[in-house]
């Protein structure tokens, strides 16, 4: 007897040691998150989001960038299995141009009806190499791919439309009357482009070689469909043979655009993508989408600045609604209050769950002024109205921070602290309003 409970001690001292000394940091937990063991480099990696050194309970120390995994751990209906796998979780948002943005990979299992097992990793390099690879793909398979299925077309410095073909016709229905001299943002349902936006595809063209825009597009009847849009320039052969070697502001003085209709592959790999970048209770974007999005929208700041806002928000009381009427009103208020911002908003303006209880907008081309404005309407829509949970009826508030982007800022984690200083003031003075960063915020 003595024997079998020896080995059975040296078997649970043997995986403690490879617990300890796994390349990956590990995690063992009950069913509501508590830590029972975890290793070294686990600790280390969630060192940016603990709060105090508190790491008694690991969904605790995700709320703030990944709430839906308690959720996701609560609803997972066997008894043993991966609850997610390769989920990316962004912790910080870096330094544009110094610092890459901080990106842990979670895996969560179900070992045991009482056992829950996580697996994170240091994803910050990969996903940058992964998005490399991604944009070098998708331009090999804008040439080699889909050849009877793509529009082709030739742009002048603004972005107007210069050259029509058959092949226009026949992915969109556009004629060439209806297109020629029109912006290519004609291909864009209203309210998902901007002149700013023209502008800076033709410029990130000229700086990169192409650029590559997948979204929804429009045909001549007004149908929507699923599109790839691949912008390159084109050098003027007059002046090349001239040599004049004349460029003008953005570069280059003609561009080549190649609209392909990929709604088959789009809807194929829905699921995949609204896992990825979709917040797991509300369906708005979560933080990574958030991040990534944000990313760009500072680099193209950075090329050619001009308004850009942040929004932060917070459901004022929310854990008394959660102590109140239960998790389960507290995540309808939630879905209300995403739903509500997401109507409130322009479709090119980033709407996100960043927290717990904490949203974000991105406001690209938005005066501070104007910010404020969409800020208020948001916030008195939410006032004027009612969540029904159950026959209950539940009203809340919100208060909102706002920040401008500035050259003193060094990237979105700074923005967003910025906005967040702005939201403690609003909670502060008394919560349901609206306090825009100053320095003395």
């Amino acid at each position: 007897m003595g024997t079998a409970i020896d080995e059975l001690q040296e078997e649970h001292e043997a995986l403690l040691q490879f617990l300890y000394a796994a390349p990956v940091g590990l995690v063992q937990t009950n069913l509501i998150g508590d830590v029972q063991l975890i290793n070294p480099l686990s600790a280390q990696l969630l060192m940016p989001i603990v709060t105090a050194g508190d790491l008694t309970n690991l969904f605790d120390v995700f709320n703030s960038v990944a709430p839906e995994l308690r959720s996701m751990a609560a609803t997972f209906p066997h008894t043993k299995g991966s609850i997610c796998e390769g989920l990316r979780i962004q912790l910080t948002a870096g330094i544009l141009g110094r610092q890459d943005p901080k990106i842990l990979g979670f895996s969560l299992m179900k070992i045991a009806p009482d056992r829950l097992m996580a697996v994170i990793t240091d994803m910050t390099k990969v996903i940058a190499q992964e998005r490399q690879l991604k944009h070098s793909v998708a331009m090999f398979e804008a040439i080699v791919t889909g050849v009877t299925d793509y529009a082709l077309m030739t742009l002048d410095r603004e972005g107007l439309i210069e050259s029509w073909n058959t092949s226009i016709e026949r992915v969109t229905g556009f004629l060439a009357e209806e297109v020629i001299g029109k912006s290519f943002s004609i291909f864009y349902p209203a309210g998902t482009i901007s002149a700013d936006r023209v502008s800076d595809y033709l410029k990130e063209a000229d700086a990169d070689g192409w650029i590559l825009d997948d979204g929804w597009r429009l045909k001549s009847g007004g149908e929507k469909f699923w599109g790839s849009s691949i912008i390159t320039p084109l050098q003027d052969e007059i002046d090349e043979v001239a040599n004049k070697n004349f460029r003008n502001e953005n570069g280059n003085h003609h561009y080549a655009l190649i609209l392909r209709d990929i709604t088959d592959k789009h809807m194929e790999a829905d699921e995949y993508l609204r896992t990825i970048f979709s917040d797991h209770l509300t369906g708005i974007s979560n933080r990574r989408a958030f991040f990534e999005a944000a990313a760009l929208e500072l680099k193209r700041w950075r090329r050619h600045p001009r308004p850009l806002c942040v929004m932060t928000i917070d459901a004022d009381h929310f854990k008394r609604v959660n102590d109140t009427y239960g998790h389960t009103a507290g995540d309808e208020v939630l879905r209300n209050l995403a739903s509500v911002l997401k109507n409130t908003t322009r479709d090119i303006d980033v709407v996100a769950r960043i927290g717990g209880e904490e949203f974000a907008v991105l406001l690209p081309s938005t005066e501070i002024q104007n910010a404020y404005l969409i800020a208020e309407r948001f916030r008195k829509t939410v006032e004027a109205q009612s969540v029904w949970v159950s026959g209950i009826e539940i009203t809340y508030s919100v208060s909102i921070g706002l920040s401008t982007m500035e050259h003193s800022i060094t990237g979105l984690d700074e923005l967003l602290q910025r906005a967040d200083k702005a939201l403690y003031h609003a909670k502060n003075v008394g919560r349901n309003c609206t306090k825009v960063y100053e320095e003395t915020s």
